[in-house]
């Protein structure tokens, strides 16, 4: 059977018989006690996995591994901030966890309280979540200095009983105090003060000071040796929090739950990403986003695999820091954004070139759309490893849509994520709600009940989950508010956001395809397009373009043409720009409506997420010079 075949015969299981399916892939994980009833999906479009089973997730990830893997390395911290290196086994992990655990508990952390974890990326970090997960506790990963508003509003919506925080983080080798951040959102907050617990790093010279605040290293003397028994939990039991990065307003928690989301875990790896026990898993992000949860922390461990955690930059001290780990670790399996691969390709193949990847089996990127000049490049550079684009976010915690390598890769398409991930009924509608068919442009939707591992509400409000994810179509479908098209062999192409739609003249034009064209020109690293207002036409192109390192500058009008020789005049840009970055966000996403509001003229409001405040003064000087 070929890995088409195989992989057509499980998707079609998946969604056919998804009580038999799913049924199958909860024994890669230990039940204290079994499940009734895989699914129940009396009310939808709430869905309820493996209910009845008890289980824990800090069982599943860390003591079951400690006979057979003790000695293994589980968590291979690297910083190239602090220059330090650490490596935790399982069963360093075990003793760590339960003291850290019998310290919550000290604390009055019990069953269902909410942690808000505020960490950078530290081995803590780590421990932190699985002490939470150990005693049945909720925690809520926010990523390391983001700004005191974001941090309040999240603390006001989960309500925890405990911030663990640090005295400052490291990005780029300049410091980040995290405490003054904490305290400034402490004093705006509504809902009680939570205690806090400070890891002191001893990178902040001049810490500032929160009334009450607790030692880590002091208070865990103590827990010395302590040994905490898990909590058994039943599946539905909410693991943790995920608040969606640029969120305005009220924040929006993603809550997961605790049976679905391991089988979820464990079956991606065995299927999608293909790292078993015993082998390597670098994803290059971050714990305070989604891939940062799935996919550094809770699969590989989950699976008694070993998990990179990198503080640093992918270029620093130089472009080659990656694949040196990969050759230093074989490392099996390397995960990470486009973004990071468009800032690698700007230095060229040779960083790639200069270092023995033969354990590496596959790259997966995920995190925005790939284009397809960015897949090629990084493709050939990497001389016949794969390169597989996965489309998934914060509130699936795993693909919609991938290829798999655990049976073998199907074909590979530039500028696809390939086809759908078992459970996922996807379906594409047009403008009217009318689902259509191949090679016809409409709104990605996914035909419940979701898989395990998908969110299961907003965190405390039921209504807005449907209301948000459940109320765009006139049938209950899920909407992934992204644009998407495929073909006459299934590959699904991903053309951008919903509203990341520019009408000119009416002519409907995804930004994705704007983007696309642009990047196909042989200096263009990445480019940015948005749809601003015009009086004739409703609205016109404006596009910025970075360059690859050592190029020589292309004309303004040598840009528009490419754009015009690939879509058609219509999407010939009014405005053209070489600029030497874009605004994103910490996760490598381009803040497109940040760029549409100053080249509109308009305030771009508060933007807590975002990676380098200089980028939105080289769009506003770009768009002042327009000509």
């Amino acid at each position: 059977m070929t890995p088409a075949e195989n992989y057509e015969k499980m998707y079609r299981r998946s969604i056919d018989d998804r009580e038999a399916f799913w049924g199958e892939q909860a024994e890669l994980i230990y039940w204290h006690k079994p499940f009734e009833r895989v699914l129940n999906y009396d009310k939808p479009p709430f869905v309820r996995w493996f209910e009845g089973g008890l289980t824990n997730i800090c069982y599943n990830a860390v003591d079951r591994h400690v006979a057979e893997r003790g000695d293994q390395i589980a968590i291979a911290w690297v910083s190239t901030e602090v220059n330090e290196r650490r490596n935790i086994t399982y069963r360093d992990l075990y003793t760590q966890v339960n003291e850290m655990a019998s310290l919550l508990k000290e604390l009055g952390i019990e069953s269902g309280d909410r942690v808000l974890i505020y960490l950078p990326m530290i081995p803590e970090a780590i421990v932190a979540m699985m002490a939470c997960v150990r005693i049945g506790a909720v925690h809520s990963v926010v990523f390391g200095g983001f700004a005191s508003l974001a941090l309040a509003s999240r603390i006001d919506d989960a309500s925890p009983k405990l911030v663990i925080t640090a005295d400052a983080g490291m990005r780029g080798g300049k410091v980040t105090p995290y405490k003054p951040l904490l305290l400034e959102g402490l004093n705006a907050v509504t809902v009680e003060r939570p205690k806090v617990l400070v890891i002191n790093r001893g990178l902040d010279s001049n810490p500032c000071p929160i009334a009450g605040e607790i030692d880590f290293a002091t208070a865990m003397g103590p827990h010395r040796g302590k040994i905490v028994d898990p909590e058994w939990v039943e599946s539905s039991h909410p693991s943790y929090i995920l608040y969606t990065s640029g969120t305005t307003g009220r924040p929006k928690g993603v809550q997961r739950d605790t049976g679905g989301h391991m089988v979820a875990m464990r079956q991606s790896m065995k299927y999608i990403y293909n790292v078993g026990p015993g082998e390597v898993m670098f994803a290059g992000s971050d714990i305070g986003w989604v891939v940062g949860h799935s996919y550094i922390v809770y699969a590989p461990l989950l699976t008694g695999a070993t998990t990179i955690l990198y503080e640093g930059l992918p270029i620093r001290p130089d472009p080659g820091i990656w694949w040196s780990l990969v050759a230093e670790y074989r490392i099996n399996c390397l995960f990470t954004s486009p973004t990071a691969i468009r800032l690698l390709k700007k230095t060229g193949a040779d960083w790639i070139h200069a270092h023995d990847l033969s354990s590496l089996r596959t790259l997966f990127l995920a995190g925005e759309p790939l284009d397809k000049e960015t897949h090629r490049w990084v493709t050939e550079a990497l001389q016949g490893v794969p390169v597989v684009d996965n489309y998934w976010q914060t509130e699936t915690g795993w693909p919609i849509l991938t290829n798999f390598a655990g049976l073998g890769l199907m074909e590979n398409k530039f500028g696809s994520p390939s086809k759908p991930a078992f459970g996922y009924e996807t379906v594409l509608l047009d403008e009217h709600g009318v689902e259509i068919g191949v090679n016809t442009k409409g709104s990605l939707m996914v035909r419940p009940p979701l898989p395990p591992g998908c969110m299961t509400t907003v965190w405390g409000d039921d209504d807005r989950f449907v209301k948000t994810y459940f109320s765009t179509a006139k049938e209950l479908l899920y909407a992934t508010f992204d644009y998407a098209i495929y073909d006459d062999d299934g590959y699904y192409f991903i053309m951008g956001r919903n509203d990341d739609v520019i009408n000119v003249a009416g002519h409907r034009l995804g930004t994705r395809e704007v983007e696309e064209a642009l990047c196909t020109h042989p200096a263009v690293a990445e480019a940015a397009a948005v749809g601003i207002h015009d009086e004739l036409k409703g609205q016109e192109i404006e596009a910025f373009v970075v360059l690859m390192a050592n190029v020589a500058v292309p004309s303004e009008d040598e840009l528009k043409a490419v754009v015009a020789r690939q879509i058609g005049a219509i999407a010939r840009p009014k405005f053209m720009h070489v600029v030497q970055g874009l605004p994103k966000t910490r996760s490598g996403k381009v803040i497109r409506r940040a760029i549409l509001a100053i080249a509109e003229g308009r305030d771009p409001g508060e933007l807590p997420t975002i990676e380098d405040g200089k980028m939105l003064e080289v769009i506003r000087d770009a768009v002042e010079h327009r000509h």
